[in-house]
């Protein structure tokens, strides 16, 4: 939506008046605009403007102790409890590594940041809030009762902004994909993918053949990935919280990638959505948007690994779930154990 035909500021403070109970996403999308812009509508009236500086941010993070790290697409929420320890930095690339908050950024995505105070009721609740060029929400971090406060604001003074207008420029992103026609033979890919030693060698691979990760998975044969039964996520968070088997789970988008390492215990559906609400640990997904799960089996030197992927109508990946497990480790019997005995689609069917 071009800036011209977008409501003014004033307009959009109006409708979250009108509207306190709405989700801010579902708020912006109803009025056709980008969450960066209803965030931006308030600047001045408890909404500051920050510069999205990711190693600046992360640095300072620490220091505020307790906090609630948010990572999301459309179709899944990442919540996580802890602490902002283990900081690597990076231009390109920057990663949390703490027993809770675990986290890999893309700094080059971060182009709006916001510091947000929420008063409710007698509580202000406050969060530092981070956008993409298009304005959707690539990270979030929300405050806790044991957060340190003092610590909060003097990193938002470090990193606040001159820019402080009630406007941002939007612009849709353009998202690389391959064209089916040219994508690399299957042959290729097999032979490429038997050889793999470490699964960070898998986007190598799929730059080499020009292949996205879907077409891979679709491709490569069901000794390698196989298309699972719309049930088999439901099925495999009951198995992973009646034997308390500690897993991986990964949610992001393309600034962010939030995973939690651990066991789950609290399963609850509730509509189109499944949740985990765990202590420190919260997850939502909308089953309704996965169109295919599969199964996917790579080489290691420490012999396979098993993931299994939720993918959205669009062909992009949602979640991706593993058996916890360390570098130099194999992997877990009973998480494997899980991903091969969950109902699978033939591929003649999946056709």
């Amino acid at each position: 939506m071009s800036a011209e035909a977008k409501p003014a500021p004033e307009a959009i403070r109006h409708a979250r008046a009108d509207n306190p109970k709405m989700r801010e996403r579902d708020l912006a999308s109803q009025l056709g605009v980008s969450e960066a812009d209803l965030v931006a509508a308030h600047v001045g009236e408890g909404v500051r403007r920050i510069e999205p500086r990711v190693n600046d941010l992360l640095l300072g993070l620490e220091a505020v102790g307790e906090a609630m790290a948010l990572t999301r697409n459309d179709s899944a929420v990442h919540e996580k409890i802890g602490i902002y320890d283990k900081v690597h930095t990076g231009d390109r690339g920057a990663m949390v590594l703490g027993a809770d908050i675990d986290l890999r950024i893309f700094p080059g995505a971060w182009a709006y940041g916001f510091a947000v105070e929420k008063r409710d009721g007698d509580e202000v609740r406050h969060s530092l809030q981070f956008f993409d060029q298009a304005g959707d929400a690539v990270h979030k971090v929300h405050l806790r009762p044991k957060s340190n406060l003092d610590a909060y604001q003097k990193l938002v003074a470090e990193l606040l902004s001159p820019e402080q207008s009630q406007v941002v420029d939007v612009k849709p992103i353009a998202r690389s994909t391959f064209d089916e026609t040219e994508s690399g033979s299957a042959d290729e890919l097999r032979e490429r993918w038997s050889t793999m030693t470490d699964v960070h060698q898998f986007f190598g691979m799929l730059r080499a053949l020009k292949l996205n990760r879907k077409q891979a998975v679709g491709m490569v044969g069901e000794d390698y990935a196989w298309r699972l039964d719309g049930e088999a996520l439901t099925a495999m968070f009951h198995h992973a919280a009646n034997e308390q088997i500690p897993i991986m789970c990964f949610v992001g988008n393309h600034g962010c990638i939030q995973i939690h390492s651990g066991p789950v215990t609290t399963i609850k559906p509730m509509g189109p959505w499944i949740n985990v609400l765990d202590e420190t640990f919260h997850l939502h997904l909308r089953l309704d948007h996965v169109r295919e799960v599969w199964a996917v089996r790579k080489p290691t030197k420490d012999g396979h690994v098993t993931s299994l992927e939720a993918y959205g109508a669009d062909n992009e990946l949602i979640i991706q779930f593993f058996g916890k497990r360390h570098e130099g480790e194999g992997e877990r019997a009973d998480w494997r154990m899980i991903a091969e005995n969950l109902p699978r689609v033939s591929q003649q069917t999946a056709a």
